[in-house]
């Protein structure tokens, strides 16, 4: 029997309850699987910093680079609106990502047979959509120093977020956007704007190149980041893997999550390169936020995170078939007419969030029986 260690990290607002349902899951494979999960739970975000000043502690930092996986639900909500720049509660998840350095973020965007009424576009544009982003997630905008806002002589202030990318941190992820696709439809698309932006030039050098030497029996396009978000709208069938840059990844994930109906749908994986032995440091989380509107009120919709404990199935403890079982027992769930408040559709049953896990649960009973 595997035995895997598993950090739970809920984090602030919904991520509290959607976490729980997880549990449930975890509870459910400690007895179904020959897998063993040893599960360890601790603060972080906003929860962190009541308690110890701080949105994530050396201590949880040291768990995490244990695990053999982190699970993270969601940070944030207006309550740490005040707190300095330097601790807000998306630092600690920021901190978690570069201190583990995963690089490697995956965000599927699947439409569940059940829910392409629920998107915004028409059925036949979303019926089937499989999408994979992969987006570059310790480089770039978000990480390039310096990063300040200053007050120039005659009273004005100016603000600079510096775009960074050196040759390893590009290849590194292309390597990745290019092993995925083969076990897909075989198919890359490298979104950046060279067009207007040095460091688009080097990432579409960077990316050719490394296509000639180890892209074998994979078909590479070069897209503009502004035409990829324009084509997800007009045709996002087309696309297969999406592989870009830390800050177009984060604007082009979300779009392509709403063409599934919810962000509450949508899993996340984020992935380090792999040691000796092959393993990579792993964080998953779901794509929404912390909804702190809804927040302690059972309407939150569970799947995302659920669906990202599906992703470490497959990713960190090889676990495939539970993996496809997990999958199968929430498209089931679907197909049933059960349906949280964000893809309520007329003529469905709307539940709540611990409603929608048991009945993924049921399923997955029903399934493994």
């Amino acid at each position: 029997m595997s035995t895997f260690n598993l950090l739970l990290l809920p984090g602030d607002g919904i991520g509290v309850e959607v976490m729980a349902e997880v549990e449930r899951l975890l509870a459910f494979f400690n007895k179904k699987s020959k897998a063993k999960f040893e599960v360890t739970t601790d603060l972080v975000g906003g929860a962190a910093i009541d308690k110890y000043g701080t949105p994530l502690t050396d201590e949880t930092l040291a768990k995490a680079k244990q695990a053999d996986a982190v699970l993270f639900g969601s940070v944030g909500g207006p309550k740490w609106d005040n707190v300095p720049y330097e601790i807000r509660p998306e630092a600690g998840l920021l901190r978690l990502r570069r201190e583990l350095d995963l690089f490697a973020n995956l965000r599927p965007a699947i439409c569940y047979p059940a829910l392409a009424e629920a998107s915004t576009l028409k059925r036949e544009y979303v019926e089937g959509l499989d999408i994979l982003i992969l987006r570059e997630l310790t480089g770039g905008t978000y990480f390039g120093e310096p990063k300040e806002i200053v007050t120039l002589e005659n009273g004005e202030k100016r603000a600079v977020d510096t775009t960074i990318y050196t040759t390893h941190e590009i290849e590194r992820i292309a390597l990745v956007a290019f092993d995925l696709a083969r076990k897909r439809k075989g198919k890359v698309h490298s979104a950046e704007k060279r067009n207007v932006m040095k460091t688009g030039v080097l990432w579409n050098q960077v990316v050719t190149e490394t296509h000639k030497k180890y892209g074998q029996g994979v078909e590479l396009h070069h897209i503009l980041a502004d035409n990829c978000a324009m084509q997800l709208v007009r045709n996002p069938k087309q696309f297969d893997v999406i592989v870009c840059d830390n800050l177009f990844g984060d604007i082009l994930s979300d779009e392509a999550a709403m063409l599934t109906g919810s962000l509450g749908m949508l899993p996340s994986a984020s992935l380090g390169a792999p040691d000796e032995n092959g393993r990579r440091k792993a964080l998953y989380e779901p794509v929404h936020g912390s909804a702190p509107d809804i927040a302690g009120q059972n309407k939150a919709n569970p799947i995302a995170t659920i669906a990202s404990f599906g992703m470490a199935l497959r990713y960190s403890f090889d676990m495939v078939r539970e993996a496809d079982l997990l999958d199968q027992a929430i498209s089931n769930t679907l197909a049933r007419g059960l349906r949280t408040a964000d893809i309520m559709q007329p003529n469905m049953r709307e539940v709540g969030t611990s409603e929608m896990g048991s009945a993924i649960l049921e399923e997955l009973e029903r399934l493994t029986a």
